[in-house]
């Protein structure tokens, strides 16, 4: 891996961070199938299987998809250049050094959000109040598609520990020491 910022990104934060995009993939590809018309094998109140109606759902499907994986992939700035420096592209701040702190704080919120978010998801899939499945195997194939969002918050977590480690300022004394 070529070296591009500033201090040394630990080869597992590198890693985690490239794994963050699949673990949320699965659930999309998911979710697609309900676009392309399969029921998932999830049930109506009717005991019928389950479609998305109208055009509406399928772009608000469609779009969550997409702004999932977007949000995952954002994740690569605590570990590479532009997380550091702004791009250049970027109005008004691009090539500016971007403050820790404007990262470490959304990452950290997102984080938890994260948590929050798929901990409520997830309260009552072992209980008979969880979406009706024709099949038990259907059922299970959502489950193990959104499950590995359970380790999405925790990642973006121990990422933003690295970054943050990584990013902090050079003690006032320390920095006296190195320069005598």
């Amino acid at each position: 891996m070529k070296q591009t910022t500033e201090r040394p990104v630990p080869r597992w934060a590198y890693g985690l961070a490239h794994a963050i995009p699949f673990m949320t993939l699965p659930s999309g590809l998911w979710r697609l199938g309900l676009v392309a018309g399969s029921s998932m094998g999830m049930l109506d109140d009717s005991g019928q299987p389950a479609h998305l109606r109208g055009f509406g759902e399928h772009l608000y499907v469609v779009c969550l998809t997409i702004f999932a994986e977007g949000v995952a992939l954002i994740t690569f700035g605590l570990v590479k250049r532009w997380g550091e420096v702004a791009p250049a592209w970027i109005p008004f701040i691009g090539g500016r050094r971007v403050a820790p702190y404007a990262a470490i704080v959304p990452a950290i919120l997102g984080g938890l959000s994260l948590i929050a978010i798929w901990t409520y998801g997830f309260r009552d899939v072992f209980s008979d109040s969880f979406i009706p499945f024709g099949s038990t195997g259907a059922a299970v194939l959502m489950i193990s598609c959104y499950a590995p969002l359970q380790l999405w918050g925790p990642s973006v977590l121990l990422l933003t520990w690295a970054y943050y480690r990584r990013r902090r300022q050079v003690s006032a004394p320390a920095a006296l020491v190195s320069a005598r």
